[in-house]
């Protein structure tokens, strides 16, 4: 789907979609309860329809020796959560993917697993993984993924015996890995923190059932807070200010850019957010701002430095891609006039639709449904707020 935006301010209310980060979490322990209980305000992106997909395949009987299929389409989150999970409760699984999903780094995973004498064929149509989790201890890196900690943290706590998880470098995105525990907490699970550098999970414990309200989506809420950092006047609602989601921190880094001077922004915490902050950054006239410790945004839905940089250029902007971040030399207005490829990437089509908003020109945004990975209706959101849109929703 192509779509040409108009230039043009963006004014009223909008509610974020529910966080899509605590809903794979939410219907991950409402399905390992095994009980009844209601998730309200699920988000209906194509990452949770995927994780609804793999719980429904984890609980049907197959044939004896027969592993799930496990159909994680391009959900990163997906993917890295329920293999432990198929390991503790099915001794496997077969998992497919779409796009760059089975290029995404699972080492981590492969190099602890296989020590364990479990076996992992990875090949591009996807991945098989085929033993027993067993109780023990469980080491990985910090500084890849946050979500293969949340993965194990699922999975642990079902074993007949202790384990611990043992984080080897620095703990990046720590603010998931605390949705996770919050989100294990309400559902009767106890794991203990010690300082981010070992998880003490005991075993023999059960999930218990409970109805769950998933509050709105701070990462979609950035996108927002970009707009009215670069002149829209958009009352975002429905935000809980004291969220255990860490991209929270965007109310923060805005107002930091809403400053003049040079600006330092450390997104190790929030790479997520790097997109719709990038935006925000390329209309800040006659200032710098710098970020730093992004290099994992290489291996997400595209190479996240190097999409925003191209499509931020390609707007009119100037944006220097670095190894681990990006530096951008703040501009007045930016000046469009050309058909952008969103890269099948939601958050670089939203980034784009935001910084269209100063362009002086039309823009096209090639393949613009990618926004249903994580905000099926954004668009529609975009309209309401005022954004002139044409081509087919």
């Amino acid at each position: 789907m192509d779509l040409t935006i108009e230039p043009g301010k963006l004014a009223g209310r909008v509610t974020p979609p529910g966080s899509k980060s605590l809903a794979h979490r939410a219907v991950l322990a409402l399905a390992l309860s095994g009980g009844k209980g209601t998730l309200s305000n699920l988000p209906d992106s194509q990452d949770i329809e995927a994780t609804l997909d793999c719980t429904a395949a984890l609980s049907r009987g197959d044939g004896p020796g027969e592993l799930p299929l496990l159909a994680c389409r391009e959900s990163g989150s997906t993917l890295r959560f329920v293999i432990p999970i198929a390991l503790a409760l099915r001794g496997g699984g077969r998992f497919t993917g779409r796009g760059r999903l089975m290029e995404r780094p699972q080492k981590p995973y492969q190099d602890l697993f296989t020590e364990k004498g479990i076996a992992w064929k990875q090949g591009e149509d996807g991945l098989e993984v085929r033993g027993m989790l067993r109780p023990g201890r469980y080491a990985l890196p910090g500084n890849v993924s946050s979500q293969f900690v949340t993965g194990l943290l699922y999975a642990l706590p079902l074993l007949d015996g202790d384990s611990e998880i043992v984080i080897t470098s620095p703990l990046e995105s720590r603010g998931y890995v605390d949705m996770t525990l919050d989100v294990l907490k309400r559902f009767g699970v106890t794991v203990e923190n010690r300082s981010y550098e070992t998880f003490r999970v005991p075993g023999h414990q059960r999930f218990q059932a409970r109805d769950m309200t998933i509050e709105a989506d701070w990462s979609q809420a950035g996108v927002w807070y970009a707009a009215n950092g670069i002149g829209n006047e958009v009352e975002i609602l429905g935000l809980n200010p004291d969220s255990v989601q860490g991209d929270r921190v965007v109310a923060a880094l805005k107002e930091q850019l809403d400053g003049n001077g040079e600006v330092v922004l450390d997104v190790s915490q929030c790479p997520d957010l790097v997109p719709p902050l990038a935006a925000h950054a390329a209309l800040r006239a006659g200032q710098i701002t710098r970020m730093i410790h992004a290099e994992r945004l290489r291996m997400k839905e595209s190479d996240r430095l190097h999409t925003v940089t191209v499509t931020l250029n390609a707007l009119g902007a100037r944006v220097e891609e670095r190894e681990d971040g990006l530096v951008i030399h703040g501009l007045e207005s930016l000046e469009g006039g050309v058909r952008v490829d969103c890269c099948n990437d939601h958050r670089i089509a939203m980034m784009a639709a935001v910084a269209v908003t100063r362009c002086r020109r039309s823009v096209t945004l090639l393949g613009a449904e990618c926004v249903g990975k994580s905000y099926p209706s954004f668009w529609e959101h975009y309209r309401t707020l005022g954004g002139n849109l044409h081509g087919i929703l």
